[in-house]
């Protein structure tokens, strides 16, 4: 690849590779959660709203969990990444979730985790519906 190629850059490619990145860190939040007694029902779920990272159960509750990778801070921290734009996304996406597999009262609840280089930080009922 020539010096212009590369400053261009391919942006499927790039696409790819940080879709390779997120399902990657997505594993290995969903095996942290499991390894907390949480049970994985679903990753990336997809509806016309948007996507949910995962989808798992933790006791009682159902909980929506989105997952936020940073090699490091220089784009600020993976938490503060998950605005209430974001935040309303998920809660549109879960809503048709629960609908789409016909469940009524179970309580839920909206958790992020943050990975940043090495550390990963759960935050459980991160924020309201």
């Amino acid at each position: 690849m020539n010096e212009r190629e590369n400053r261009t850059g391919n942006t499927a490619g790039r696409r790819m590779n940080r879709r390779k990145t997120g399902a990657y860190y997505e594993k290995q939040a969903g095996a942290c959660l499991e390894r907390m007694g949480y049970q994985i029902l679903d990753y990336n779920y997809r509806c016309r709203y948007g996507e949910i990272d995962i989808i798992a159960k933790d006791g009682r509750y159902l909980v929506f969990c989105e997952v936020k990778y940073r090699s490091d801070g220089r784009k600020g921290s993976p938490l503060e990444a998950v605005d209430a734009a974001k935040q309303a996304v998920i809660f549109r996406c879960a809503m048709h979730y629960l609908k789409e597999h016909g469940i009524g009262d179970v309580p839920c609840r909206f958790d992020v985790v943050g990975i940043e280089g090495e550390k990963l930080t759960h935050i459980p009922n991160a924020f309201g519906g």
